[in-house]
């Protein structure tokens, strides 16, 4: 047993340098818990979020941070099955912890690797991928619909992307922010890219669009393109999901708008969506292992370099995942 281990604790909210590693004392499981030794641990967009304070964290510091970690089940609390002891499974934490060599979480939100699938694949899917399912389900697509996809080339929007014409897309115009993003965008089958930095981008749109309409918009941009975009969707069934906001502020539409334009807006966050997105990890670590979700891995880090991970991100260069990788 050991007494101690490394872990990236957050000291504090602000740049990626408040993110420090240190030597902690080792989790132990408690009732119904399992201890996990990591293996792969996902950096994700959100944690960036979170540590530079856009979010308010009630807590204390400092804490071991991260969400997300795959892994082998070393140990098991009370009440917890010993079968599981030696079995990788990939976990999710609302109390952070992950960014260590080891933690601690409830055995019930465990979701199974099958063999086929890496652990660094399973952490790369954890997140994005089992954003983009529920997205696709609640889309309802027909068959015969125009998408538009943004931020296509990386992240969620990616794996929408992958996954867009199975679920019934049967036109998928996307959005990257860089030429080498938008060349993974129609590797990962959109039909058009449009570079969504420019300030017209959605002007282009329009001419793409040739005097057709969108039907489903997945938004993870906000802000004031969200209503710029409105004009350019069918009325009376078109409809826009957001999930993010990477202009920095939720998409700018008021009920007005949607009324005027016939069109419904879907938001996809609070604890019943997250209820869904965490039910869908076992489905996608399936379809990683059938072939149907291509993983995307930016690179593998050590654990130590957690704060350089998070400056990447930052900075917008990524093409998938950063995991991070304990070295012990």
């Amino acid at each position: 047993m050991r007494f101690s281990m490394q872990a990236i604790l957050l000291t504090a909210t602000g740049a990626p340098e408040v993110l420090v590693p240190s030597e902690v004392p080792a989790p132990a499981p408690g009732p119904g818990e399992i201890l996990l030794r990591t293996e792969a641990i996902p950096v994700l967009f959100p944690e960036t979020m979170l540590r530079s304070g856009a979010f308010p964290l009630p807590i204390q510091f400092p804490i071991v941070f991260g969400t997300q970690a795959a892994g082998v089940v070393s140990d098991v609390g009370a009440d917890v099955d010993a079968a599981l002891i030696g079995q990788r499974v990939l976990v999710s934490s609302n109390a952070f912890g992950t960014y260590a060599e080891q933690v601690s979480v409830p055995a019930a939100v465990a979701v199974r690797i099958p063999d086929a699938v890496s652990s660094v694949d399973a952490a790369a899917v954890g997140m994005s991928a089992s954003v983009a399912l529920p997205l696709l389900e609640t889309a309802t697509l027909t068959g015969t619909e125009t998408v538009l996809i943004e931020a296509a080339g990386t992240g969620v929007g990616a794996y929408l992307t992958q996954l867009a014409k199975e679920f019934g897309a049967a036109r998928v115009i996307a959005t990257a922010g860089s030429p080498e993003k938008a060349e993974e965008a129609r590797g990962f089958g959109a039909d058009v890219v449009i570079d969504h930095r420019t300030p017209d981008w959605t002007d282009r749109l329009r001419e793409t669009l040739g005097g057709a309409t969108l039907d489903v918009v997945f938004d993870s941009i906000g802000g004031e393109s969200a209503l710029a975009l409105l004009d350019l969707m069918t009325p009376l069934r078109g409809r826009m999901l957001g999930y993010g906001f990477l202009s920095g502020t939720a998409a700018q539409v008021s009920t007005m708008d949607l009324i005027m334009h016939g069109l419904t807006f879907i938001g996809c966050s609070g604890p019943d969506w997250l209820a869904g997105v965490a039910a869908a990890r076992a489905d996608v670590l399936e379809r990683v292992a059938a072939g149907s979700i291509t993983p995307l891995v930016d690179r593998v880090l050590p654990l130590d370099q957690a704060a350089h991970a998070h400056q990447v991100l930052a900075e917008r260069t990524a093409k998938g995942t950063i995991v991070l990788r304990p070295t012990a």
